[in-house]
């Protein structure tokens, strides 16, 4: 599976028929192969090789709970053709399992080099990984393999300290960053408390963060990793275990293009009812060509939206813009619907807060809402916070400080990625 740049630049026609080859492959496959698909899609049979992109919309959802309570039934391979097993984050609950093959490995290889290449990043560059490589965590081991694909030289040191990092940053002067965008911005501040500079460091590739707005422009954390990385260019990306497809941006910075060769998205209202461009829904994924656990038209959990007009880069893939929020995460506060998301991007815009987190409690009628923060200084107050998250959550929400340990245990903790969403409702 080799990079053609081609691929890139089809024509909308050309696109379509790709697609509509690689979705009918991909539902005779899942068919034949996975015992859950062979149940779920027998009334299909025999149709596949004549279904279109819009015959998608008949068949039925996949959601998490059903790969949790019958995982070994979506697996579609033997069990000598595994090569890797993997968890997913549980943001949202207990992590399931998942399976790759061989093959699926070289497709997260090829889609990570698409991404990287779209972002500028090939031969001669230096990209230094920040994310988990290990505790059966996908992402890392993607980014590590499609960097090389790339033709880069990758420095894998993984989920480490800032004082791990910074080290081999004075050693290597990587000229790529890959991570969470949280940690991005850690990482500046301590390197400028050590007076290090970062002023090689030419690209950044946000993972597992969303770092701009509905309306394309960088949100708050954005605006902060962007002040601490001047020379940098920030690139947002999305993806996520389940789906085995990463988004990324391109130079336009209007959007991450999704890979027509390898998925097609949807974005869908709470009755399922596919939604035109531009408005917001849950982002429903059918990643082609996978061979250990294929998905059909998997509701991520994740509010967006999609782009279908070309980008000015010149490619016709559609884009998805960036994730909202999570529809298991709305609460309702006080008549007021509330993504926390549009909390996080607040708190992250003021820049005497140092870290974060949200606790919910309470019935499926009314959330009893708690925002836990840590400060770099005194100067500002939990009345100050609260005023500013009621202009973007048209709410007055409870504001507790803590210090800046307390909040990084709770955010860091044992998870493979910062939990700053603490959901207890019942």
């Amino acid at each position: 599976m080799g990079y053609d740049p081609e691929i890139e630049f089809l024509s909308k026609e050309d696109l379509v028929a790709v697609q509509t080859e690689n979705l009918r492959k991909h539902l005779q496959f899942c068919y034949e192969n996975s015992p859950y698909y062979r149940n779920l899609l027998k009334d299909f049979a025999g149709r596949f090789e004549t279904f279109t992109l819009q015959d998608i919309t008949a068949l039925p959802f996949t959601c998490k709970d059903d790969i949790s309570t019958e995982t070994s039934r979506f697996v579609a391979c033997r069990e000598d053709e595994v090569r890797d097993i993997v968890f997913s984050s549980g943001s949202t609950g207990e992590p399931c399992r998942f399976v790759y093959t061989g093959h699926d490995v070289e497709r997260n290889t090829y889609n990570e080099e698409r991404c990287y290449r779209a972002a500028n990043v090939a031969g001669g560059n230096k990209i230094l990984l920040t994310c988990t490589m290990d505790r059966c965590f996908i992402a890392g081991v993607a980014y590590y393999l499609g960097g090389m694909k790339a033709g880069a030289s990758v420095l894998r040191n993984g989920l480490a300290s800032v004082e791990s990092h910074l080290w081999i940053i004075k050693k290597e002067k990587p000229d790529v960053l890959v991570g969470i965008a949280s940690f991005l911005v850690k990482l500046a501040e301590y390197a400028a408390a050590e007076k290090v500079s970062l002023s090689h460091v030419r690209t950044l590739v946000c993972v597992g963060e969303p770092v701009k707005d509905e309306n394309l422009e960088l949100n708050g954390i954005g605006k902060r990793l962007q002040s601490h990385y001047p020379d940098a260019e920030l690139f947002a990306t999305y993806d996520s275990t389940e789906i085995a497809t990463s988004f990324s941006e391109c130079p336009e910075h209007c959007g991450g293009h999704i890979p027509g060769d390898l998925a097609y998205v949807e974005i869908v209202d709470d009755d399922g009812n596919v939604l035109p461009d531009g408005e917001a829904g849950e982002v429903v994924v059918t990643p082609f060509n996978v061979t250990g656990m294929p998905l059909v038209r998997y509701r991520t959990g994740d509010v967006s939206f999609k782009i279908s007009e070309p980008c000015r880069c010149g490619r016709n893939t559609p884009r998805l813009g960036p994730i909202l929020g999570r529809k298991k995460h709305l609460l309702k506060y006080k008549g007021t619907s509330i993504y926390p998301q549009v909390i996080f991007n607040t708190l992250m815009a003021i820049p005497e807060v140092d870290n974060y987190y949200i606790i919910v409690e309470g019935s499926d009628l009314s959330d009893r809402i708690k925002v836990v923060v840590s400060l770099k200084s005194s100067e500002i107050s939990s009345a100050d916070i609260q005023d500013k998250l009621l202009v973007c959550c048209r709410a007055r929400l409870p504001i507790e400080i803590k210090s800046i340990e307390e909040v990084a245990q709770k955010v860091f903790g044992s998870n493979r990625k910062p939990q700053h969403f603490f959901d207890c409702r019942n």
